[in-house]
């Protein structure tokens, strides 16, 4: 299993963002069956082997084993990698009208704040230290200059998972959002 599965086919992406998906895959961070798997969700197998089909043929899964269970041949399968990122150049290109691409990218970004949120939220502040760190900045960028800067951005963050993302030491979560500053309202 890699660290980073870098996303650069529009299709992987729409395989990806579907919540089933993403649950499956969770699931599937250690190897398993689609019947072990549709246990720990509550649904059923096929349902579940429809989702890790999907998944495999987009490269987001692999097959790792198979095994015989009652003289059928059963799959055990994995995910393809501990993270995945999502190309800058597949961003808005994902989903129907420009309209609902936003209001996802937006829907995402406030479901990731509420996250940290709780996760803060969460920590035991009678520990002697949680090391964290908080930064914020207004960036201008010219309209010509985006793609540049959300690739800049990106290989920054990128070279931050692949140095240590490794599975020792502590965890710290990282949490990035970059979204167009509204009008200040004094």
């Amino acid at each position: 299993m890699r660290d980073v599965l870098y996303l650069e086919r529009i299709e992987q992406a729409e395989v990806l963002l579907k919540p089933q998906r993403i649950e499956v895959l969770r699931q599937l961070a250690e190897p398993r069956t689609c019947t072990e798997v549709a246990g720990r969700l509550g649904q059923t197998p096929q349902r579940v082997y429809y989702h890790v089909r999907q998944l495999v043929a987009a490269g987001l899964v692999e097959q790792v084993q198979t095994r015989q269970v009652r003289g059928i041949s059963e799959g055990i399968y994995q995910a393809a990698a501990r993270s995945y990122w999502l190309s800058p150049r597949l961003v808005g290109r994902v989903g129907g009208l420009r309209r609902a691409r936003d209001e996802l990218s937006l829907g995402h970004l406030l479901d990731l704040m509420e996250e940290v949120q709780a996760d803060v939220a969460a920590l035991d502040r009678s520990a002697p230290e949680l090391p964290s760190i908080g930064v914020s900045g207004e960036i201008r960028v010219p309209a010509e200059r985006r793609q540049e800067f959300l690739h800049d951005l990106q290989s920054t963050l990128q070279d931050l998972f692949t140095r240590y993302g490794g599975a020792e030491g502590d965890a710290f979560k990282l949490a990035v959002a970059c979204y167009p500053k509204g009008d200040d309202h004094d």
